[in-house]
């Protein structure tokens, strides 16, 4: 969602003017932050998630799904219900909160408070976030519906696909050719961030998505949706800055270099990699320009190199939105310049420094997961990512592979079919060098298992933080090349293990379960979820993508065309609703019994 301050939104014009105000005051309040906290340790584990909703509106009559543009009544509607739920209970840690997101179709959930460690936690996932969908379809209007999908199918269909109808004619500030001006959030902070954008960049944004090419696609394509007479996109001046140009080394400090070109925008795969591995300098292969100044005030302040170059790289991009009431802080109490240029970096994985005046910890946001169709999967992939980071805790393991190679795993990962058709570039060898599977758990007690009386095995209830020292090499180097590290796995390979000494991820995750006290209930609620995550992996089971587009392609109204229409996009997300409630059984989509 992003820093959402209140105030009055400068004009890129204007905000340009304080943007070194705001990196300077921005690193000031991260120093301040890094001082105060940077010893605090022994945190108990706390974790959560995020569930983004697109609300649909049903037509029945004309079988017509469009996107419901009512966020605003939605979200009064359901704080003040969750506010009168967390009075009547006498605490509001239990209850769940609903948040803006940028479009106004869309709505966010989180839980009321985070989940510890405890198994009873681990396994609340999924009736929490079945809570909080009930939640929102019950103060919905009857006619609309909260769906967990990707992407809408008919998004920016002239005309057609947003209730109530607005043209995209009137698109202010992102000048769309396609997207009305009233499909984003009001706050002035999205509107603002999406005309600043534009404005900075001196063009509209021009995302081109591949086309499905079906039988009777007409080639060459021509999108019978783009208004030609408005179609015309300016030369690019911010191209340099978008690595499509070679930077010129005049350029203003911000996102310049000499003669460098900036690759990746503010949505990168992953730019560098923040770690104590002694591999930096080999698993940090991609390019990431960084502010020199900052990065020697990070390091003066004894800040790590690692760190220090992820942050000095953040910071070489400008502030989109700035508040003129904001632009003078208290850089000991708030974080706002800071989190301004932080929170507009939409990476994969995110370093988020605590909160200020704010019990919580360290965290890191874990941003490449797909949103699923229901809320079982959504679980299931949410607890088995809670469960392979706690194995990888305490075992000690070693995942690191360089940072181009997990671009181009993403970049596999795209393709159609990616999980039966691709490989991937993974780690060989995951454990401590010189140890065996039987000695790599950690020999802290933080997660292992630890003696009781008689000298049996004490099993956890806890899934705890363990932080075992990292193994370093010989004479301070790895004397192996790099390129020995990894080599190309299939999905199958990776979850299910490879000759050698590679167990996959599932063997490291039962390994890490094989440590915990589990009722006979606990252990086969858990197996459901991980069955999920197996059966996607070796194709018994099939993807949402892989539904969705067998579904179309089946319809009798589909013409093979790769045109989605009015009915076939409604039967879907009738299909999809059903099969979210458990009306609809689908086979080879989900377990039985779900």
């Amino acid at each position: 969602m992003g820093l959402l301050s209140l105030g009055t939104p400068l004009a890129w014009d204007d905000a340009k003017q304080h943007a070194d105000h705001v990196r300077t005051h921005g690193i000031t309040q991260f120093l301040n932050i890094w001082s105060r906290l940077k010893d605090r340790c022994g945190d108990e584990l706390l974790w959560g998630d995020e569930i983004e909703y697109m609300v649909i509106s049903f037509d029945n009559d004309a079988k017509n799904a469009k996107l419901s543009l009512r966020q605003t009544e939605i979200l009064a509607k359901l704080t003040s219900i969750t506010n009168d739920i967390a009075s009547d209970r006498g605490e509001s840690d239990s209850v769940p909160t609903f948040h803006p997101e940028y479009g106004r179709y869309m709505l966010e959930s989180t839980p009321g408070s985070p989940y510890t460690g405890s198994l009873t936690d681990l396994l609340s996932v999924e009736s929490d976030m079945r809570y909080r969908r009930r939640l929102a379809r019950k103060y919905l209007k009857q006619d609309e519906i909260p769906f967990t999908l990707t992407s809408f199918p008919r998004l920016g269909v002239p005309g057609v696909f947003t209730e109530p109808y607005c043209d995209p004619a009137d698109a202010v500030s992102s000048h769309s050719l396609f997207l009305p001006e009233e499909i984003t959030n009001p706050h002035a902070r999205f509107p603002t961030l999406t005309a600043n954008i534009r404005r900075r960049r001196g063009s509209k944004v021009a995302i081109n998505l591949p086309l499905f090419i079906d039988d009777n696609t007409p080639k060459p394509f021509v999108d019978p949706a783009i208004p030609w007479q408005r179609s015309i996109y300016p030369e690019d001046p911010g191209s340099e800055e978008r690595g499509l140009k070679v930077m010129k080394s005049n350029k203003p400090r911000r996102e310049r270099g000499a003669d460098f070109a900036v690759a990746a925008e503010r949505e990168p795969v992953q730019d560098t990699e923040v770690s104590l591995q002694q591999r930096q300098p080999e698993y940090n292969d991609i390019y990431a320009p960084h502010d020199e100044a900052i990065f020697d005030r990070l390091r003066k302040h004894g800040i790590d190199d690692p760190l220090a170059k992820h942050v000095a790289h953040l910071f070489i991009r400008d502030p989109i939105v700035i508040f003129s009431e904001t632009i003078d802080q208290d850089d000991t109490a708030s974080n706002d310049h800071f989190e301004n240029i932080q929170s507009t970096n939409w990476q994969t994985v995110r370093f988020k420094p605590p909160p200020v005046n704010s019990p919580i910890g360290w965290r890191v946001e874990f941003r490449s997961m797909e949103v699923q169709m229901t809320d079982f999967e959504n679980a299931a992939f949410s607890v088995f990512v809670v469960l392979l980071s706690r194995a990888i805790l305490a075992l000690n393991l070693n995942f690191y592979v360089p940072i181009s190679k997990v671009d181009e795993n993403m970049a596999r990962a795209q393709k159609r079919d990616a999980v039966r058709s691709q490989k991937f570039y993974f780690r060989k060898d995951v454990f401590p060098p010189g140890s065996s599977r039987a000695s790599s758990v950690c020999s802290s007690g933080a997660s292992s298992p630890v003696d009781g009386p008689g000298g049996t095995q004490q099993k956890e209830r806890k899934l705890r933080n363990c932080f075992p020292s990292i193994p370093r090499p010989v004479d301070g180097f790895d004397p192996r090349p790099v390129e020995d590290e990894y080599e190309e796995m299939t999905m199958e390979e990776i979850m299910f293990g490879k000759y050698g000494r590679f167990p996959g991820l599932f063997g490291l995750v039962y390994t890490y379960l094989d440590t915990l006290d589990m009722t006979e209930e606990e252990r086969f609620k858990l197996e459901g979820y991980l069955n999920l995550v197996k059966r996607r992996t070796d194709g018994t089971l099939k993807t949402a993508a892989t539904w969705i587009r067998e579904f179309v392609r089946s319809h009798p109204a589909y013409k093979f065309d790769s045109a989605v229409s009015q009915e076939i996009n409604y039967d879907l997300m009738v299909a999809v609703d059903e099969i979210e409630r458990g009306v609809r059984k689908v086979p080879n989509f989900l377990p039985t019994g779900v």
